[in-house]
């Protein structure tokens, strides 16, 4: 299992996270639907640091299908959205 640090998002013409992004890292750009995957399988986990802080990124289940969110006990938002946009193609 690798702890994979996300710099960047990619977001889709609804505003919503399409994919994480790091471009330092091999894996980047990771769609949303496989980082949901790997994340639910225990392969791998996505963070943010803020401040010096680990914010993990978790998968929430709604009635609108699944979605990445950081953690809600460390951020009151969804920081994801304040991310730079993704330069990288998928």
């Amino acid at each position: 299992m690798a702890d994979r640090k996300v710099t960047s998002v990619r977001k889709n013409g609804n505003l919503e996270i399409a994919a994480l992004c790091n471009p330092e890292e091999i894996w980047s750009p990771k769609k949303k639907e496989h980082a949901i995957q790997e994340i639910e399988a225990g392969l791998h986990t996505y963070y943010l640091l803020i401040g010096g802080e680990r914010i993990d990124i978790n998968v929430v289940v709604s009635p609108n299908g699944k979605y990445l969110r950081t953690d809600p006990e460390k951020t009151a938002k969804n920081v994801l959205n304040e991310l730079p946009e993704c330069k990288q193609g998928i």
